[in-house]
């Protein structure tokens, strides 16, 4: 084990001046490499990134050394690779990466998805291929020095949250749910995020045309150490400026929704200020507290006999508790279809529906097949109207400090 403080390369040259790390004097860095060469050729890029000759201090080692060291020792920043000793690399950022007052950046010549989500699991806030591209360490540099610390333990929970839940299979809930979480982040300039619980065949992410490694079961099956900057990490961004977290893109198994629901809801709603989640028809949802803890719950369903049924069964028996949240949407609607006019529709459901989709079949056939939001369309006007309209545009929402910073490392 090398002892930490017997390679300081670099020292202050000014202090008290302000650079792309913040104050130089407060700038320590550290650097993990088995691979000597390698870690010389790191630390020189990293000394690189100085404007007008302002130094920060570089410590490097050649073995993976005791992270309380590098805490005792005030590493701000650690590089460390994790392509040749994988379980001691990953150990020691794990004693890092959730202290909060140290940025864990790590790098491999090569890694599978294994390796990455264990990196990020164990607290990586920025994952780079060696040798690294022009310009990525020093983008990785500013991230770090422009990210908004958010404390997710005690940060008033100020979001709104909505739930699209289908009346039945094929009702076309993601649609909707897709269409109405872009709007938003659109229309609002809000952060928004959109989660598919409709577990294991969710495909919100697949109509987005978003590829990520990582899914809602990793927020679920992490659940008991999820915070805002765990969630972050497992995020991808559309064009739309939406957040996304997909559902896996293979088959896994679904572990019981207990508390890990309830979890990661109650940490979305601390991050972003709106929260999209795309329900299906998962009965099991209603074990947890996901209707408890939303603002408008969106029943989408369409006019048929066995939809309205089914909706009718939803709002007499299954939510009733939450009258007061529940508004019906009429998905592919079209006046007396099969002869069931207004009347015949209010009766089943029991009360007037809030919305009605109109049938666009070559818009939602075309949005599929290009795996992007509905261009401007009869369909999207009517779930901009609904995204207005429970975004409080113009309203008090519109007040509220923007939350950027946590999420400006993310790439789409």
């Amino acid at each position: 084990m090398i002892s930490l403080g017997l390679v300081e390369e670099e020292a202050d040259r000014s202090r008290g001046m302000k650079s792309l790390f913040g104050p130089v004097h407060g700038m320590s860095v550290a650097i993990v490499d088995p691979d000597a060469e390698r870690g010389r050729t790191v630390s020189g890029i990293v000394c690189t990134l100085r404007p007008s000759g302002l130094t920060p201090r570089i410590t490097r080692l050649t073995d993976f050394a005791n992270p309380q060291a590098l805490k005792n020792q005030g590493a701000e920043v650690v590089l460390i690779a994790v392509d040749r000793n994988r379980e001691s690399a990953l150990e020691t950022i794990n004693a890092l990466g959730h202290s909060g007052a140290t940025t864990v950046m790590a790098y491999a010549e090569s890694a599978d998805d294994d390796l990455l989500l264990r990196c990020v699991q164990a607290g990586v806030r920025e994952f780079l291929h060696y040798p690294f591209a022009p310009g990525v360490v020093e983008e990785a540099f500013h991230r770090r020095a422009t990210r908004g610390q958010l404390t997710p333990d005690t940060k008033e929970v100020i979001g709104k949250s909505f739930v699209f839940f289908g009346a039945k299979g094929g009702a076309g809930v993601t649609t909707a749910a897709c269409n109405f979480a872009a709007s938003l982040a659109q229309e609002s300039k809000q952060n928004t995020l959109l989660i598919d619980l409709d577990l294991p065949f969710g495909d919100a992410a697949l109509c987005l045309g978003i590829n990520s490694r990582f899914s809602t079961l990793d927020a679920l099956n992490e659940a008991n150490r999820l915070d805002s900057s765990f969630l972050a990490r497992l995020l991808s961004k559309h064009e739309s400026g939406l957040y996304v977290l997909g559902a896996p893109g293979t088959y896994r198994r679904i572990p019981p929704p207990t508390g890990s629901v309830d979890q990661l809801l109650a940490v979305a709603s601390k991050s972003f200020d709106y929260v999209v989640v795309d329900a299906g028809s998962r009965l099991e949802l209603m074990d947890t507290r996901l209707f408890d803890l939303v603002s408008t719950i969106f029943l989408v369903t369409q006019v048929g006999v066995a939809e309205l049924r089914n909706s009718n069964r939803l709002i007499t028996e299954c939510l009733p508790a939450y009258s007061s949240k529940v508004e019906v949407v009429l998905n592919r609607y079209t006046a007396e279809m099969f002869g069931i006019d207004d009347r015949a529709i209010e009766s089943a459901l029991t009360r007037p529906a809030h919305w009605r989709i109109p049938n666009d079949f070559a818009a939602v056939r075309r949005m599929h097949h290009t795996a992007e939001p509905l261009r401007e369309s009869t369909v999207l006007r009517a779930i901009k109207k609904m995204a207005a309209a429970a975004s409080d545009q113009g309203g008090e929402h519109q007040d509220r400090k923007k939350r950027t910073g946590l999420f400006g490392f993310l790439r789409a």
